[in-house]
């Protein structure tokens, strides 16, 4: 039987939401031994406009053709924009789809929980059993499907029983926790009476709604009613235990494949599916909690989640101190490796875009930071304890290495530093991503590394490059002044000790200025570039050249014969009438060579054999001065 693959598309994994559909997905997929890929950014976190385009990369990476279906978690969506691009992309690859929560998408199949009736409910409840009276509202993002409809059963229950809508008490927020902390603040700074109740459109908000009212003294439900959504594991069992709302997470992922499946198997299946969600009246409104977990197996959980959550901190504070440490990128990969297995997952992949190391800026236009390129490479290839690289591997592929078998859960994580993409990374057959509340902060700790490196191999290749100037001449790409002392010092040391022969050998150009001034700096240049030429090529293994000045050359010989200085004069000479006879200039390249040999002994230093070596070089200077006149009469 072919093993099919899905891929499921999500915002945010590390609400109960995302939690508990992505069980039901994964139990379906596991029981049909279906492949799974999720890809997941974890945007509108950290209020950086740079930041969340790249954690949005990871939705330009899936490529929906090499899949048999899709699942559009929509309601985990905040921004309209995304989430119609990813539609749209599904929709091109022509494979079927099944969308969460809307109905926005005709030409998909949808599956949703009824968060308008159930909300509504639960308002009224609140009005008629509680006689709340004056109500805020603490909403979810209005372009989200599932924020839309809590908002507008709001809305409507307060409609019905006319009572006032007041803009000053409904807060926009985005379904994240904080939401509520600011919501109370805005509020109070608002300086109106305090309400009856707040109604939040889910329970990560409530709960911090309430522990905020808590701390300004506030009793809750004495003072203000506050009511949630989804009922979760920490609303059930908080204090007071919150007023909420039940849906049937789990089925709705499960239905969901079911439903996909069903669609790719041409089997006729309702365009739109819709599962009933109850309220759950408890303290937080006033009424008597009957709906918390068992004691025993509260202790368990909560046992488990610290333990899980204390693990995952130990395994982040060494792979943050390991990571600080590593100054190459191999440092980087094997500190890397050795906490994959804390992950708790049987293959992880990093994979980086080829170009990674890359500087951000050049003379010439980036492309889209925050797509990725078109090769990438993966440094880490992990599967249950053994690790491989796997150097070039196309982008459109997304594994690195294919997974042959059935039934494989596996997310896909964006690394990126701002709004430019570093690369991603592949969890596979492995939980850590959904129950950890740290998995965000695993992947900063990754990407900010991962650009460490990068920016280090920057500075490193700039120092390389800052120390090449330093010593090399750029004209002549031989060593300058500061190199050819450097090198010199040591060769020098080194026959003093020897006691052996040096010879230094001073060569000056003659008549650059005639050159410069009839032919122009360029050519007086490409001349200095020709004898800079005779002079390396008429350095030994055992020499050293540099560019002393303007048009002043130096050749250091060390272990020379006594006849060294005669034997250079001759290939000198021979070599600058091969380069005059080559380039055929209608000046002559040529220059004066005066060489000092002697055996260095304490007391010498180069500055007084160069001195000697220049003064015999001028010698020779005046000897051609002389012929030159002596010809001319």
């Amino acid at each position: 039987m072919d093993i099919r693959n899905i891929a499921v598309v999500v915002s945010g994994l590390d609400e109960e939401y995302q939690y508990n559909v992505i069980r039901g997905i994964n139990q379906y997929a596991k029981e049909r031994k279906i492949n799974v890929s999720y890809f997941a950014a974890f945007g509108g976190l950290v209020e950086s406009r740079r930041f969340d385009i790249g954690e949005y990369s990871i939705y330009n990476l899936t490529d929906f053709s090499k899949f048999d279906g899709a699942l559009v978690m929509t309601s985990t969506f905040g921004d309209a924009k995304i989430r119609g691009r990813i539609i749209d992309r599904v929709r091109e690859a022509g494979i079927p789809g099944v969308v969460f929560e809307t109905k926005d998408y005709p030409d998909f199949h949808d599956i949703s929980i009824d968060n308008f009736s159930v909300m509504k409910e639960l308002v009224n409840h609140v009005i008629h059993k509680h006689g709340a009276k004056v109500l805020n509202f603490v909403s979810g993002p209005l372009a989200n499907p599932e924020g839309r409809a809590r908002y507008n059963a709001f809305l409507s229950a307060m409609r019905e029983n006319n009572l006032p809508i007041e803009e000053a008490r409904i807060y926009p927020g985005s379904f994240r926790s904080y939401d509520g902390i600011r919501a109370v603040e805005d509020f109070v700074s608002s300086g109106l009476p305090m309400p009856d109740a707040i109604i939040c459109s889910n329970d990560s908000m409530a709960l911090t709604v309430v522990s905020s009212l808590e701390k300004l003294g506030y009793r809750v439900p004495e003072d203000v009613i506050v009511t949630g959504f989804d009922n979760t594991f920490n609303a059930r069992n908080s204090f007071p235990a919150l007023t909420t709302v039940s849906r049937p997470l789990f089925d709705a992922g499960y239905k969901a494949v079911e439903l996909l499946i069903g669609i790719m198997d041409g089997r006729d299946i309702p365009t739109s599916t819709v599962l009933e969600a109850k309220p759950v009246f408890s303290e937080s409104c006033g009424c008597t909690a009957n709906h918390s977990d068992d004691l025993n197996e509260y202790k368990k959980r909560t046992y488990r989640r610290m333990e899980l959550t204390n693990t995952n901190i130990h395994m982040l504070n060494r792979l943050t101190a390991g990571l600080a440490e590593a100054e190459t990128a191999d440092e980087c990969f094997d500190v890397i490796e050795h906490v994959i297995k804390d992950l708790g997952c049987e293959r992880f992949s990093l994979c980086l875009t080829k170009d990674w190391t890359d500087a951000f800026a050049t003379g010439t236009p980036l492309p889209d930071p925050s797509y990725y390129s078109e090769l990438m490479t993966a440094p880490i290839v992990w599967n249950n304890g053994v690790r491989r690289s796997v150097a070039i591997f196309p982008s459109s592929n997304m594994f690195p290495e294919p997974i042959e078998s059935g039934g494989n859960i596996s997310y896909f994580l964006p690394l990126h530093f701002g709004e430019r993409c570093l690369g991603y990374y592949i969890i596979t057959n492995g939980d850590f991503p959904i129950y950890s509340l740290l998995c965000h902060t695993l992947t900063m700790n990754l990407s900010n590394s991962i650009e460490n490196i990068r920016k280090l191999f920057h500075i490193n290749k700039a120092m390389d490059e800052l120390n090449r100037l330093y010593i090399i001449d750029p004209l002549c790409n031989i060593y300058n002044r500061n190199g050819f002392f450097n090198i010199a010092d040591d060769m020098f040391r080194d026959c003093i000790d020897r006691r052996s022969r040096v010879m230094l050998s001073f060569i000056d150009m003659d008549g650059l200025k005639y050159i410069n001034d009839n032919y122009g700096h360029h050519e007086g240049d490409f001349a200095i570039q020709r004898l800079s030429g005779v002079v390396q090529n008429c350095c030994g293994k055992n020499s050293i050249c540099a560019r002393f000045g303007g048009d002043e050359f130096l050749i250091l010989s060390a272990n020379v014969e006594c006849n060294e200085d005669e034997v250079l004069a001759r290939r000198f000479a021979d070599a600058l009438q091969g380069v005059n006879d080559l380039i055929r200039k209608p000046y002559t390249v040529s220059a004066s060579l005066g060489s000092v040999i002697l055996i260095a002994e304490e007391g010498d230093t180069l500055y007084s054999i160069i001195k000697q070596a220049d003064e015999r070089m001028y010698e020779i200077k005046k000897q051609k001065k002389r012929a030159r006149i002596s010809e001319k009469k």
